[in-house]
């Protein structure tokens, strides 16, 4: 019961709170990630195992030990504000609406700059369907990277677990890319954070479409969750399009070049509605989540004061 009722807390505190607007430990972490690379970085496999342990291993152990030795309420309330930096349920909803808000006033160009704080790829050359469907797209991704998958594993394993998946996920993002420089250094981010995404990456996938339109989820899942190139990415994303009835995905640009991409989903294309829609549907499934982790807490204690 305890681990459910911090799931909430930390849900709660992140939805008065959002993001820490100065010193945000992932922040710091990036910058630690900087250092680590440009002193440890070369073209092998081996030194980006060496530089991903030395960059998320005395982090995890740290909150593994603190959790250990904080002495009862201390250690609880330790676990609520790991999980609660963690989250980014408020910060996609602080990302996302200006996109939908510029979009909807017929503003472009705002929704061009305002989407670029949420996607890498070239928003200039956007279309208004286009930028609706790169923020619809980020917030179904991003509601597995940065909502469930730390609910997942702080459910899992507390405080380390939600450490060790929300700095491999950092470490991806910044290592994982398949470029001459990262090929082989950010392997193991690439892998790990792969490995880490299996389960929630599904649970995430099955939570959209019991919380939209669920054949049309389960049957987009299935047909074009394999054509994407991310083995997590393609069933969260190809099941949130099919549970809002929207067409995501397709060529987009990246780095001066269009990039040809499956589509995603299926329905109407996407517009500054899709994009509180998928806000609204994270926002089901996340309550959906919580629901479920306080009755069987309940169900637990229950069972052990039997």
């Amino acid at each position: 019961m305890t681990t459910a009722l911090a799931m909430l807390a930390a849900v709660l505190l992140d939805a008065l709170l959002g993001e820490p607007r100065r010193a945000h430990p992932l922040v710091a972490f990036g910058r630690l990630a900087v250092r680590i690379e440009s002193r440890w970085h070369a073209d092998r496999r081996v030194a980006g195992v060496v530089a991903w342990c030395a960059a998320v291993l005395p982090a995890v152990a740290a909150a593994w030990l603190l959790c250990r030795w904080l002495p009862g309420r201390a250690g609880w309330f330790f676990a609520i504000a790991v999980l609660y930096l963690a989250l980014g349920l408020r910060s996609l909803g602080e990302h996302a609406k200006p996109v939908a808000d510029a979009l909807a006033a017929g503003e472009l160009d705002a929704g061009r700059a305002a989407v670029s704080r949420m996607v890498s790829r070239d928003t200039a050359a956007l279309d208004g369907r286009q930028v609706a469907a790169a923020a619809t797209e980020s917030v179904l991704e991003n509601g597995n990277d940065a909502v469930f998958g730390a609910l997942f594993w702080f459910a899992v394993l507390g405080a380390p677990g939600v450490v060790l998946y929300r700095l491999a996920n950092t470490l991806d993002a910044m290592w994982g890319y398949r470029t001459p420089r990262y090929a082989r250094f950010g392997w193991a981010a690439a892998r790990i954070d792969d490995a880490l995404n299996v389960l929630p990456a599904r649970l995430t996938a099955l939570t959209y479409a019991l919380c939209g339109q669920f054949e049309r989820a389960l049957g987009c899942w299935r047909r074009q969750a394999p054509q994407w190139d991310s083995p997590n990415a393609g069933p969260v994303m190809a099941a949130g399009a099919g549970a809002l009835g929207v067409e995501l995905g397709g060529p987009a640009p990246y780095h001066g070049q269009w990039e040809a991409r499956p589509v995603l989903g299926a329905g109407a294309p996407p517009d500054a509605a899709s994009v509180h829609r998928a806000l609204a549907l994270l926002r089901r499934g996340v309550a959906a989540w919580l629901a479920v982790a306080l009755l069987a807490g309940l169900a637990a204690w229950r069972v052990g004061h039997a």
